[in-house]
């Protein structure tokens, strides 16, 4: 057993060894290059030899499709010993369950974690970080370029039904590349000091501006844009340039969706709070985001100190939406007490619910060993698309998800249920109807008979021209209860539909 452990400890050292003299925190932007590998089999022809690396100003980490030895040395052909003392340990080591980009990106970030163990038994004992610096955007920024025109394995992994790019994927993508540029603001390189715990706080509201193909290259890319005491706020960019407007006279804008990220550091031991490294803008553009981002900061301080000052109104509030509630209800009511007289172009909301739920587990974490935020956002996406679709009765087109906070952390064993409905619809535009879907995600502890809420994720909808032009029309959604049709007022008031 002895002999067991040094060995394990001496290529474990060894491993360390190879992340530092490889570091992925250059001063330079990181690209990640997307690509796979199929497993070789005997009588397969060799492996197509992997360009030369790049130079060290512009680092490439690659993404690969299938399980690759950890350990630190490639055998090439030979098989994998999963039980190989030379892996990580599985506190270092995330669920295997995510997608080749979010495994990359885990990768690594795992360097920084791993200094406890590389300092030994004074890994435990080592402080926060004493002296905070000065870093500029271009020091967190990091890409990701997903070579789907020519990865035919990586292609089949984020395909959806509809040869369009699988959202909720990509979600866990974005969500991952945010945690990513986070640690690598916040990192000050010594081994002396112990890295901070980050937890995405929120994103904001998310909008395609056009479908993303699965034909052509895609590229996301961000960088911190603001910091607070202890609040890092991200933009990510998801960029695909349109083939078939290449040469054009008029190229189309190769945005295809913008992601904002807000995360929250704190103290590994105590689980305080705990202050974050300062940004220096130096271009035109950050200097921008930046101020944007500062205003946004005071806006959300300003609406919090409001919502802790009517606190006390609430009942005056809810006398003055008497009115609102009424209309809402009222086609409500004949469903419920007039059925055959009920307008056969509207629903109940109850009849448009969806529920499933899982059990999370260890391959659902992140490297802190909580649930994967990105996790989270992909199964309620794909809850809501399936809502929507069954709702519409044509594939639905995904447009926007609003604001999230993240409210509640989900742990590994904790039974989640995901509740969805579609809240309501917006039918005044004939040509793009709008289908508001909720989703709601339950942590449910049956020992004590408890159920907290998690998150609360909103999706909007569209459908296609094509089936509108067809004959396909929406159906309007009614409350039937109280609590229902307040739920639809603080959507549309969120939404700013009653300005």
């Amino acid at each position: 057993m002895a002999l067991r452990s040094s060995t394990a400890t001496s290529l474990l050292s060894r491993t360390l060894r190879l992340h530092a003299t490889s570091s992925p925190y250059p001063p330079r932007p990181l690209l990640l290059r997307v690509e796979s590998r199929a497993a070789s089999s005997g009588g397969a022809d060799p492996p197509t030899p992997d360009p030369a690396p790049a130079s060290m100003d512009s680092p490439t980490i690659k993404v690969v499709s299938h399980l690759r030895d950890v350990g630190g040395g490639n055998a090439g052909n030979a098989a994998i010993d999963a039980g190989g003392s030379a892996r990580k340990p599985l506190s270092l080591w995330p669920g295997m369950y995510h997608s080749p980009v979010t495994n990359a990106l885990w990768e690594a970030r795992s360097s920084i974690f791993e200094r406890k163990m590389d300092v030994g038994a004074a890994g435990a004992a080592a402080g926060p970080q004493t002296e905070l610096l000065t870093k500029t955007p271009a020091q967190s920024r990091t890409a990701i370029a997903y070579k789907f025109a020519q990865d035919d394995i990586l292609r089949e992994q984020y395909r959806d039904a509809w040869n369009e790019v699988r959202i909720g994927k990509l979600l866990e993508d974005l969500d991952a590349l945010a945690g990513t540029i986070a640690v690598k603001h916040c990192s000050d390189e010594d081994s002396t000091t112990r890295p901070l715990l980050l937890v995405t706080a929120s994103v904001d509201k998310m909008v395609l501006m056009k479908p993303i193909r699965v034909d052509t290259d895609l590229k996301i890319a961000g960088a911190v844009t603001y910091v607070g005491r202890s609040s890092i706020d991200i933009q990510i960019e998801v960029t695909q340039v349109d083939q078939d407007s290449v040469g054009s006279d008029k190229e189309s804008d190769p945005i295809a969706l913008t992601a904002n990220f807000t995360f929250v550091a704190r103290d590994s031991v105590t689980g305080k709070s705990a202050p974050v490294n300062r940004l220096s803008p130096e271009t035109e553009r950050e200097t921008r985001l930046f101020e944007e981002g500062e205003a946004q900061d005071k806006l959300r301080k300003k609406k919090r100190e409001e919502q802790k000052a009517m606190h006390g109104n609430v009942l005056h509030k809810f006398h003055a939406e008497a009115e609102r509630l009424n209309a809402l209800l009222a086609e409500g009511r004949v469903f419920s007490d007039l059925p055959a007289l009920a307008d056969r172009d509207s629903i109940l909301l109850r009849d448009t619910r969806l529920e499933t739920s899982l059990i999370c587990q260890p391959q659902q974490r992140n490297l802190h060993g909580r649930i994967f935020g990105g996790f989270l956002m992909h199964r309620a996406f794909e809850l809501a698309f399936s809502t929507a679709y069954a709702f519409v009765g044509q594939r639905p087109c995904f447009l926007e998800v609003d604001h999230v906070d993240f409210l509640k952390p989900v742990d590994v064993g904790d039974f989640l249920r995901f509740k969805s409905c579609v809240l309501y619809t917006q039918l005044e535009n004939k040509w793009q109807p709008l289908v508001n879907v909720e989703v709601v995600a339950h942590v449910t502890r049956p020992e004590l008979r408890k159920s907290e809420i998690s998150n609360t994720f909103h999706f909007t909808f569209s459908v296609s021209s094509d089936a509108l032009k067809n004959g396909l029309t929406i159906r309007n959604v009614v409350p039937s209860t109280e609590e229902e049709a307040r739920r639809i007022l603080e959507r549309m008031d969120a939404e700013g539909l009653f300005d």
